[in-house]
């Protein structure tokens, strides 16, 4: 984010935040999670593909066992998505590479309508009316998701923060100024855990070329409660995960997932996002979009 605290310009041309860098950086935490999500305003906007962009990365997660890229991950509530997204197209796909799993988490009334517009390209899950974050993370949890990255938007970013469910929240500030009061926050007013009587616990602050990262640990979120042995939260099975900006899920450990973000912009259409989570809980980055729990609204 700028240092005055916004993701995005108000033009039509995408405002560029993060440095080279810090989308290396970014590469590797989305390499490092089993999924990744966004809102699907996000993916109408920023038209995200939500790949690892390192060769030698994707070659790292394959000999540990895994897919060379996260699963992609979407919520919505109207699901009305393009099928010719980045998202779920395949025509890019690295030839002989293995297809990123690409899940979309929808609202009752729009299942069916979104099965069939999408048809193959995507797994629909029905996520209630209305859906929530801790429903939906229970079952990523229950995929084998152990850690999940959040990359955006503003408004599922603040969803994530406000209902206490994100480990650890990555912060990279550029070194200029927006100005321009109409621009995009990074988080939106609301209710946070984390206020001036609950601070959060600053684990790291270096340079990253010339931009500044701030990573704070919030792992004592109420949405925390429930917790099991191995720091899941609730309805989780394995360690951490990413909330906005860093929702993903996280390293495994007694604190739960964990949340960071993969990028200063809050658009990441190729880079890391902005949140992990962890069984349950997420990492957050600078991106979100709002609207019902757990859905983006539109």
């Amino acid at each position: 984010m700028s240092v005055d605290g916004r993701i995005d310009g108000t033009g039509a041309a995408r405002l560029v935040l993060s440095g080279s860098a810090d989308l290396d950086r970014v590469d590797g935490e989305r390499a490092a999670s089993d999924a990744v999500m966004v809102g699907a305003g996000t993916i109408r906007r920023d038209d995200p593909r939500l790949l690892v962009r390192s060769a030698e990365r994707r070659v790292a997660r394959v000999g540990r066992g895994l897919p060379g890229h996260p699963a992609g991950v979407t919520v919505t509530s109207r699901g009305d998505l393009d099928p010719a997204a980045r998202f779920f197209t395949r025509d890019w796909w690295p030839e002989g590479g293995a297809e990123p799993e690409r899940l979309v988490y929808c609202a009752s009334p729009a299942v069916a309508a979104t099965r069939a517009r999408l048809g193959e390209l995507a797994e629909v899950i029905d996520a209630g009316e209305p859906a929530t974050l801790p429903e939906i993370l229970a079952d990523l949890a229950g995929r084998g998701v152990r850690r999940l990255m959040v990359e955006g938007g503003a408004d599922l970013g603040s969803q994530f923060l406000t209902g206490g469910l994100v480990d650890e929240l990555q912060l990279v500030i550029a070194p200029f100024f927006v100005g321009d009061p109409a621009a995009p926050r990074f988080a939106h007013p609301g209710s946070y855990p984390h206020g001036p009587s609950s601070p959060m616990t600053l684990a790291e602050a270096r340079p990253v070329g010339d931009r500044v990262l701030l990573r704070y640990l919030l792992a004592d979120s109420p949405g925390r409660d429930g917790a099991g042995p191995d720091g899941a939260g609730p309805g989780g099975t394995g360690p951490g995960g990413t909330g906005p900006g860093g929702t993903g899920p996280g390293e495994p450990g007694p604190d739960g997932p964990r949340a960071g973000e993969p990028g200063t912009d809050g658009r990441d259409r190729d880079g890391p996002g902005p949140d992990r989570a962890r069984g349950g809980r997420a990492r957050h980055g600078q991106r979100a979009d709002r609207g019902q729990p757990g859905i983006d609204g539109d």
